[in-house]
């Protein structure tokens, strides 16, 4: 089984040393970058599993990399920790507004700091953690990339893969069309809102095989929810 990469973005050399050491003990495999700049890069090159960001970093605020993330595609559900000095409730508000799913104030326990990724991990990203999404007689393996309905292979295209699992994380939920544009295809994009109902379409194409019920619901004026409804 493939390691989970953690990004690191830290600029206190000892720190970055003492995490390196707890989180490859762990299993993760470690890229770590002083830089705040290089961190965005890194991001975007290869997407993590899973960023850890100071908060204070060299040429680019951590909370400045965390908002940029969360505006493209692959980026946008990466799970990512705010790690600072900061430990005002303004500024964990602050961090949390902007994208971060957790935040950890300086000083910790590196154990405590491991618990925390693998909730993240386990609540944002649950495939890392070994299990497979399911609703009634869907399910996917998002590790392998492979979608099965009562039974049955299903193809898929990327967006409609990402769509697909952003219900499959959150059945019953309703979402309108700005919140799956945001969660799906990133913020900032200009992509009209019109343009989900489209890709709904096709997934509903996809998934909904001879001898199945139709497992995505419209929401009149409110969006789109996966349930039975």
């Amino acid at each position: 089984m493939s390691k989970t990469q953690l990004l690191l973005a830290e600029d206190d050399p000892a720190m970055v040393e003492l995490l390196r050491w707890t989180f490859e003990k762990e299993g993760f495999q470690v890229i770590d970058t002083p830089s705040g700049e290089e961190a965005l890069l890194l991001a975007m090159e290869s997407v993590p599993d899973v960023i850890i960001l100071d908060w204070m970093l060299e040429e680019l605020t951590g909370i400045e990399v965390c908002r940029r993330l969360r505006r493209f595609p692959d980026t946008a559900n990466v799970p990512i920790l705010m790690l600072t000095a900061r430990g005002e409730e303004t500024d964990r508000v602050r961090g949390l507004e902007t994208g971060a799913d957790d935040y950890v104030t300086k000083p910790f326990s590196p154990p405590e700091l491991v618990a925390r990724v693998r909730a993240v991990l386990r609540r944002v990203r649950p495939a890392l953690a070994g299990v497979v999404l399911t609703y009634q007689d869907m399910e996917m393996d998002v590790a392998a990339h492979k979608v099965r309905r009562a039974g049955r292979s299903v193809a898929l295209g990327p967006t409609e893969f990402r769509l697909l699992r952003h219900f499959l994380e959150h059945p019953g939920h309703v979402f309108s069309r700005e919140r799956l544009l945001d969660a799906v295809w990133g913020r900032d994009r200009e992509i009209e809102t019109r343009t989900v109902d489209v890709h709904i379409r096709r997934l509903r194409r996809a998934i909904n095989i001879e001898g199945t019920r139709d497992l995505i619901r419209t929401v009149r004026s409110a969006g789109y929810a996966l349930d039975n409804g």
